[in-house]
């Protein structure tokens, strides 16, 4: 029993340093293409179409509620101890720093990376990708760096928004529904909310949008066994993408708060 267990084990890591030695030399072919491929302005503006303008919908509903129901948990603690004019800054500072870079990847990472996957997959099993080799077209050049150009550009644009609609939506809640002073969570709001926030925002959204699309483009080049392998590196891309993110996500708060430290600490 110890011997199988540790035999799966074993089996688990080898996959595991596979998976993550192929995805760094996707990435360094990727980046001798960004010095020495060609640059394709029509397939990068298409892709940033297809991830940056198309996922704008979700995104912001999903900001909006996400800081309207963080800002009504919030107050409803606050009134407590009668410090509900404090709601706007913890709720300004949260979707900066947490909880905007962290939704809009996930959202990302099941819209953008499983479509990505699905789409490069279908090329793969389907020869097309085996065509460019064959007309001497870089599959990683025309396939891989315009998405993770376009997800590089979207990601922060995405990732502002869903920002500035949860904070609007959280100062809606606070001055309808608990009566808060404007001015007072206006002032709060702006006094705990840094440019190292803002900093700390943009960081994580570029690390998450590298690592959805880089994920999501390795799993559709790997894809094999016809339709049934396009459904599971679609699966496997959303899931990876999604678990890297939330992994680096602690990472980058730990690394990142040491050289910007909230407003609340200083």
């Amino acid at each position: 029993m110890q011997f199988h267990v540790a035999t799966m084990i074993g089996r688990a890591a080898l996959r595991l340093v596979d998976r993550l030695g192929s995805i760094g030399l996707l990435l360094y072919q990727v980046a001798s293409c960004m010095w020495f491929g060609q640059f394709r302005m029509r397939v990068l503006v298409e892709q940033i179409a297809k991830i940056g303008v198309q996922s704008q919908p979700v995104v912001i509903i999903t900001g909006a509620f996400t800081g309207a129901v963080l800002e009504a948990q919030t107050l409803f603690q606050l009134q407590t101890v009668r410090m509900e004019t404090m709601g706007g800054a913890v709720v300004a500072v949260g979707m900066f720093r947490e909880l905007g870079p962290v939704i809009t990847g996930l959202m990302l990472a099941g819209r953008v990376g499983s479509a990505m996957a699905a789409e490069i997959g279908t090329m793969k099993v389907t020869e097309q990708v085996d065509a460019l080799n064959s007309m001497n077209v870089d599959p990683v050049d025309y396939l891989v760096k315009p998405r993770i150009q376009a997800m590089l550009i979207s990601m922060p644009i995405l990732m502002m928004e869903a920002v500035l609609v949860g904070i609007a939506s959280a100062y809606i809640v606070s001055v309808t529904a608990f009566n808060v002073d404007q001015a007072y969570w206006m002032h709060f709001m702006s006094k705990f909310v840094t440019m190292g926030d803002i900093i700390v925002a943009l960081v994580k959204a570029l690390a998450f949008g590298l690592i959805i699309s880089t994920i999501s483009c390795r799993e559709g080049l790997n894809t094999t066994n016809g339709a049934v392998g396009v459904g599971k590196s679609t699966m496997q891309a959303m899931v990876y993408a999604s678990v890297a993110l939330l992994i680096a996500n602690f990472i980058l708060t730990m690394i990142l708060n040491s050289f910007f430290p909230m407003g609340f600490m200083r």
